[in-house]
């Protein structure tokens, strides 16, 4: 059977979603009195008076907030720790996440370590993670997504960086991590650069794509990410082109907020192992632009195998060739979508990968974040993963 009929959901953020919600961020309830307010450690989200935009709404609300400004692109354990205490040290009772997903993610393990003791690494299962369950409830989050890539604003995982034993792997995955609310709101994305909308595009493209041919896809994930699908790869182009091109720039927002759903009723599968493995190793590697090299080899790989023609035939369908009718269709779809977006000739030895390091890559995946290979319809080997990754490399 392709599609599991049965499914468990529970999302449980309150989700505002539209161009100028932010504004009515101070209408909402807080769940706090005193916010730890999370960015990232680079300029945008002050220069493009983002930030100036949540101080104001946060005292509209009533609320007193100190400010955490130190994630990376691919957040640090030692940044989550250091968010952590600073939380602790100034009576912080909620976080708001101010950013894209390297910010939202980093605030979920800043919310579960300003309660619990010990390391984050303690709490990471995978790697050399000690798998410690999570016992005090971690601070409430209130996540405002100013990028339209990861769907972290609804869902309770996260992506940790150990730069010390270069491992990338996620954490989460219990419900007192969903945001207890998340704004979504298309303005705060027209400052974004057109290459990092491209490769946020395609990350949220990638995250339904990977639930949509994950072994546990199923009635409820398949809805989600198909129509995640068609509002991502028919929109994106246009946002790309044009970053104020509010039409565009919404649809794909809805389609990342889509995806992040889908994310927990299904799940993604290996591709996001070898990513992070890659990005582990060479931290200014965007997410994106990661996925984007591989992708075309990586779904390949499972057409040649025939793992689920069907769908591979329908979501080139949704991409926008009604006439589909071979799984290879999707394949040009994509390649299609990415000369569009100006992405189509990233290449890995732009970022100091060489071939010498594909193996490393292809076992870290699978060490790190193994349980992603589950996902997969067909089983794939390290020598399946180095060939994957050879194919990909220019």
């Amino acid at each position: 059977m392709e599609q599991g009929m049965n499914f468990k959901m529970y999302v449980p953020t309150r989700i505002i979603f539209g161009a100028g919600e932010l504004d009515n961020l101070h209408t909402q309830t807080m769940p706090g009195r005193k916010a730890l307010l999370v960015i990232s450690n680079g300029k945008s989200t002050r220069e493009n008076g983002y930030l100036s935009r949540v101080e104001e709404q946060l005292r509209m609300a009533g609320t007193d907030f100190v400010l955490f400004d130190r994630i990376e692109p691919n957040p640090l354990k030692s940044t989550v720790m250091a968010g952590a205490k600073h939380a602790r040290e100034n009576g912080c009772d909620f976080i708001v996440a101010l950013g894209g997903g390297s910010v939202m993610d980093c605030s979920k393990a800043i919310a579960a370590m300003a309660t619990n003791e010990g390391d984050i690494w303690d709490y990471i299962s995978g790697g050399t993670g000690k798998a410690r369950p999570v016992k005090n409830a971690p601070l409430p989050i209130v996540a405002i997504t100013t990028t339209a890539g990861t769907g972290s604003e609804v869902d309770q995982w996260g992506v940790i960086t150990n730069d010390e034993t270069h491992e990338k792997i996620g954490f989460g995955g219990i419900d007192a991590l969903f945001p207890v609310l998340a704004v979504v709101d298309p303005q705060t994305m027209t400052s974004v650069p057109p290459h990092f909308t491209a490769y946020q595009g395609f990350d949220a493209l990638f995250h339904s794509v990977e639930c949509y041919i994950s072994r546990f896809a199923n009635l409820m994930s398949d809805m989600y990410a198909l129509t995640a699908i068609e509002n991502i790869s028919r929109n994106l182009p246009r946002a790309v082109a044009d970053g104020n091109d509010m039409e565009a720039r919404t649809r794909v927002a809805f389609g990342n907020t889509l995806s992040g759903v889908a994310m927990t009723v299904a799940t993604t599968t290996s591709q996001h192992s070898l990513e992070h493995a890659m990005s582990a190793y060479h931290q200014q590697l965007p997410h994106g632009a990661g996925l984007i090299m591989i992708s075309k080899a990586f779904f390949s790989h499972f057409i040649e195998h025939h793992g689920c023609d069907e769908r591979f035939v329908r979501m080139a369908q949704a991409m926008g060739m009604e006439n589909a009718s071979r799984p290879e269709d999707f394949i040009v779809m994509l390649d299609k979508l990415q000369r569009e977006c100006g992405v189509a000739d990233l290449k890995m030895s732009d970022y100091g990968i060489v071939p010498e390091d594909f193996e490393t890559i292809a076992v870290n995946a699978r060490e790190t974040m193994g349980g992603l290979f589950a996902s997969d319809r067909i089983q794939l080997s390290t020598t399946d993963c180095v060939k994957i990754l050879r194919e990909s490399y220019r």
